[in-house]
């Protein structure tokens, strides 16, 4: 629970810049290492998702692309690009809070952990903060529409 706190701390700040309130922290031997938020606007990158960004900060601190004996705590369902990023970077575990219906691959829209041709398998827990993670995202997209 306090990881994925520390996730949604990511996702407030994301909101806080206008940017898709999604957070992510990556854990190794029982600390964060990492953390990263949609910065995609901000950084004005279609690949600045939360996941992607703490996966490059955890490399820098490791010294090495393949994070071995780590968990991704995100607030999110990951897509299919963050989804394979963090196949190519060998996590342990993923931990997402929130299910995204419309493009989450990690039983949502479609199941990526089925796809045969990934060569490296990693355990996936959901559910954990998810209503205060969906109610987040939910304020996000309403404020939008609205023109707040």
């Amino acid at each position: 629970m306090q990881m994925m706190q520390a996730a949604l701390l990511e996702a407030q700040k994301a909101y806080a810049w206008g940017e898709v309130p999604v957070g992510a922290v990556l854990v190794h031997q029982g600390e964060i290492i990492a953390r990263g938020r949609n910065r995609m606007i901000e950084m004005r990158d279609p690949t600045a998702h939360a996941e992607i960004l703490a996966l490059r900060e955890a490399g820098a601190v490791l010294q090495n692309y393949r994070l071995l004996d780590t968990t991704l705590y995100v607030t999110l369902e990951p897509c299919l690009m963050c989804f394979s990023a963090l196949v190519h970077a060998r996590i342990g575990r993923l931990v997402y809070a929130a299910a995204d219906p419309k493009t989450g691959v990690c039983g949502s829209a479609f199941q990526a952990q089925d796809l045969r041709f990934y060569n490296h398998q990693f355990e996936i827990e959901s559910g954990i903060m998810a209503e205060e993670s969906s109610q987040l995202l939910k304020q996000f997209f309403q404020e939008k529409r609205h023109g707040s």
